[in-house]
């Protein structure tokens, strides 16, 4: 019991002055941004950094709270309660350089102090109203994606927005308009099937459980929604026979992220755009994890020929920079389609969530953000080679775009993202035997090189 008393007044102690996500975020953390070389010196005299022990503060807090928490994750022992930049501390204050980014949420780091503002701000001014009425920031915010999205070059029809709360929704949302459309276009009804991809991973929602062709998530569930069909993931000959003339909807990854970081090649993405066309199917493209900035441009899609260009885009992560948000971006010919009461939600398009990602869209529809996207992947990518070329053994490929980047190992890597952890340093996995890294864009050079720094040594310290 002592213990776990310690372990509240610790927990609130910490948090009390952490000025975490408020408008004192950027003084509180003023002094303790860990940039300057000789704090990231500092950091790697730390090292290692062991997970914390059965009888640590953190040990008592999980102890206490886990039992009234459905157990869906299997989470290590570390207990976050502030963070900064691409830094994330613990409730022992331990602090951990982050490599992973909320998966991939935070785009521009923890706590960004213009997010925490705009929080602050709009949480004292308006926070719900419903989809009853209109407000300022949902619709900014959608015709700031439609305008964004067209400057860029990407999704030559995008016309307009249906906002929700998450990427998951958000594919949902995407699979019901395409259905609807099918339905318009053959009112028999023999136009619902859905076609999706090896390795895809498009949420935990039925609809889009059902496009994710993995039994680890569907058989506890099954059985699947009726309709989807699963191809050839970068298999070109296999297109023609997946989508036919009662295909609604195809839905794809460009860049996928919980599959192992493997990257659609153009020429797969052209053909299958051309094939939606021919049997008038509504192509979606899943960027939840890939868009906004994270593969060096604003949509991962934004260099193909617009005939190739999706008919629907869905985003959430770094929409909202860790609050939760999600946005369907979809193009005229798809919501002309769409009617008053075909579908709705009580919190999407809620003001803090709409002024949030309003204000993310415009910082990270910044070319010269995107163009030090793929500088740092560069960077990322050269320190990977080296790595390859001294442990051929062990890492077999380098994979991505920008900043969501793969390590394809010949083992299982769980023990490397402990290694790293226990040295400071948090990493993923992804797929088959994939560290995967998706890092805060704004994460500076001297980051990324302690990052890899500690890699090194965790991969070491796992074959020794």
């Amino acid at each position: 019991m002592a213990l776990r008393i310690s372990a509240r007044r610790q927990l609130a102690t910490v948090m009390a002055g952490s000025g975490l996500c408020c408008r004192s975020c950027s003084i509180s953390f003023s002094k303790r941004t860990f940039t300057s070389t000789t704090a990231l010196k500092s950091q790697k005299r730390q090292l290692p950094n062991p997970d914390p022990s059965s009888d640590s503060s953190s040990a008592a807090l999980v102890a206490e709270h886990a039992p009234y928490m459905v157990a869906t994750y299997a989470r290590p022992p570390p207990v976050f309660v502030k963070g900064s930049g691409s830094w994330i501390w613990d409730v022992e204050d331990r602090k951990y350089l982050d490599f992973t980014a909320g998966i991939a949420v935070n785009a521009l780091g923890h706590c960004d102090p213009d997010v925490a503002n705009i929080v602050a701000d709009q949480s004292k001014t308006l926070v719900h109203a419903s989809n009853l009425y209109y407000n300022p920031w949902t619709g900014a915010l959608s015709k700031l994606l439609v305008d964004k999205t067209l400057e860029a070059g990407c999704m030559a029809d995008a016309a307009s927005v249906f906002v929700c709360n998450s990427g998951s929704e958000a594919n949902e949302a995407a699979i019901k308009f395409a259905r609807k459309a099918g339905k318009v276009v053959d009112p028999s009804g023999a136009k619902t099937g859905v076609v999706s991809f090896d390795g895809a991973f498009h949420g935990r929602t039925m609809g889009a459980l059902s496009a994710t062709h993995n039994p680890k998530y569907q058989e506890p569930f099954a059985p699947m929604v009726p309709g989807f069909v699963q191809a050839g993931f970068d298999d070109v000959s296999g297109i023609e026979a997946a989508v036919t003339p009662s295909t609604c909807a195809v839905i794809v990854e460009p860049i996928q992220g919980e599959g192992g970081v493997r990257v659609a090649s153009d020429e797969f993405l052209v053909a299958l755009a051309r094939r939606c066309r021919e049997v008038g199917a509504v192509l979606i493209h899943d960027e939840i994890q890939c868009g906004l900035g994270r593969s060096g441009s604003l949509w991962a899609h934004g260099h193909l020929p617009v005939e190739a260009h999706p008919d629907i885009v869905t985003s959430a992560k770094a929409l909202g920079n860790g609050f939760p948000v999600g946005a369907v971006l979809v193009s005229r010919a798809v919501a002309d389609k769409i009617k008053v009461g075909d579908h709705g939600t009580t919190f999407g398009g809620n003001p803090v969530a709409c002024r949030v990602a309003h204000h993310m869209v415009s910082r990270l529809a910044d070319p010269e953000l995107q163009k030090d996207v793929l500088r740092k992947s560069d960077l990322f990518r050269a320190r990977f080679a080296a790595l390859k070329d001294r442990y051929p053994d062990a890492v077999t490929e380098v994979r991505g775009r920008g900043l969501l980047l793969g390590l394809q190992m010949t083992q299982d890597p769980t023990p490397i993202v402990k290694a790293a952890r226990e040295r400071g340093l948090l990493i993923i996995t992804a797929g088959t035997n994939t560290l995967r890294f998706v890092p805060s864009l704004n994460v500076t050079d001297d980051e990324i090189n302690l990052g890899l720094d500690i890699l090194e040594d965790a991969i070491a310290s796992t074959r020794s």
